[in-house]
């Protein structure tokens, strides 16, 4: 499967976003899908995932609360809702694809997308 992200962009503290990662090339519905993101400097980290079958998401504990992902099998896309953004969210994020139950882990998908950048200004 490709994974294409786009949809991240510049906003002051306290603004929302909403990337968006479209695949193509493999049976969508069979993912479980991930974001994740890095920070100049910094290893990348786990974000949010959402389950391929019953849409069960879990998340990092830095955006719990703030960010929503969810997903639209019909238009095999994954959607990351990113609120009340903090200058600590500036990262590129990215999308991953993985054939089974999702994971937090980046070592757990095989397949990436090429990132979109979120820059949030204080």
């Amino acid at each position: 499967v490709q994974l294409q992200a786009y949809g991240g962009g510049l906003v002051q503290a306290g603004g929302s976003l909403r990337p968006s990662c479209a695949a193509s090339g493999g049976t969508f519905n069979s993912y479980g899908m991930g974001w994740f993101r890095q920070a100049p400097g910094k290893e990348r980290e786990f974000v949010a995932a959402i389950n391929r079958r019953d849409d069960s998401t879990h998340y990092s504990d830095s955006v719990k609360g703030r960010f929503t992902i969810s997903r639209d099998n019909a238009k095999n896309t994954v959607y990351l809702q990113m609120t009340s953004l903090k200058p600590e969210d500036t990262a590129v994020y990215y999308c991953a694809a993985r054939y089974g139950v999702i994971v937090t882990t980046t070592s757990g998908y095989f397949h990436w997308g090429q990132g979109t950048q979120v820059t949030v200004s204080s």
